[in-house]
């Protein structure tokens, strides 16, 4: 199947942007649409593997970089959840919409905050099938701020420093946000700003995907 016979759509944002609940909104409002992600809630049967790579990464990882595990490491589990994604993309054989979360931008992004400036992997992602645009779920940093319970729902990956403080996080995700929407210039990307519940953003994401 060739790029141009996917209809895919990225869903892409900030940390705290919200995305799996306006990702759950959307497929509620768009039932004929494929909704694609590694978040436990909104994984498919028979991946629950995933989930747990995921979970380990919080659990087990993250709290040892830099001492048990090098970002190399990070990277490299990480990297399952990117060829989850492409998997299941190449597996989506009737060609019907689909809304990602996220795709390889945001963990390659991550991947570069956490000391890793390139990698083979990097070129290896960049290869995969391009979305036919992409939908950037922006939120400020002090509303994710709030929304984490003033940090104390954050992990490592989501703020600069040794521990979740408000000026390692707004500058944490100010980077995450420029090299994010650095990685899909060569993409369409519609930006929709903050909105005051994940029901609006639902509302301005179908607008985008399925005017």
């Amino acid at each position: 199947m060739t790029d141009a016979h996917r209809p895919f759509h990225v869903l892409l944002g900030p940390d705290g942007a919200g995305k799996s609940s306006v990702m759950a909104e959307v497929a509620a409002r768009l039932p004929g649409w494929r909704i694609l992600s590694t978040d436990h809630d909104l994984l498919d049967p028979g991946h629950d593997l995933v989930g747990a790579l995921r979970r380990h990464v919080v659990e087990d990882v993250l709290p040892h970089l830099g001492t048990r595990y090098s970002a190399d490491f990070l990277a490299s589990v990480l990297q399952t959840a990117v060829v989850h994604l492409r998997d299941e993309l190449e597996r989506h054989e009737d060609g019907g919409p689909l809304l990602m979360d996220s795709y390889y931008y945001k963990i390659l992004a991550k991947c570069r905050l956490a000391g890793m400036r390139s990698n083979p992997m990097y070129a290896w992602w960049r290869s995969f099938p391009k979305p036919r645009a992409v939908v950037y779920l922006d939120v400020s940093p002090a509303s994710a701020w709030r929304r984490s319970g003033d940090g104390a729902r954050l992990n490592p990956l989501e703020y600069f420093g040794e521990r979740p403080e408000w000026l390692g996080f707004e500058s944490y995700q100010t980077s995450l946000r420029k090299l994010m929407l650095e990685e899909v210039r060569d993409v369409p990307v519609t930006i929709i700003e903050e909105q005051p519940s994940a029901a609006r953003a639902a509302d301005a994401v179908v607008e985008v995907i399925a005017p």
